[in-house]
């Protein structure tokens, strides 16, 4: 059995936008939609432990997508 490169990226694109959106919803909803309705919007707090890592988590995916992406337009 063999895969070619439009395999590959399709299904690597398919898995990285799953994780990626995994990784967005499982982070807590801060003051962001909520502060413009009178919610508390000016408390500030720094993320830590698991919060932090899922933040970084969710950035390192949203660039391998991104190139992933690119790498499946240009091929």
């Amino acid at each position: 059995m063999t895969f070619n490169t439009d395999q590959i990226l399709n299904v690597s694109q398919l898995a990285l936008a799953a994780i990626l959106v995994a990784c967005i919803l499982l982070q807590a909803r801060g003051a962001g939609l909520g502060a413009s309705f009178g919610g508390e919007g000016n408390v500030y707090r720094t993320k830590r432990g698991v919060e932090k890592r899922l933040f970084q988590a969710t950035i390192v995916f949203a660039i391998l997508f991104f190139g992933v992406s690119l790498a499946n337009a240009l091929v």
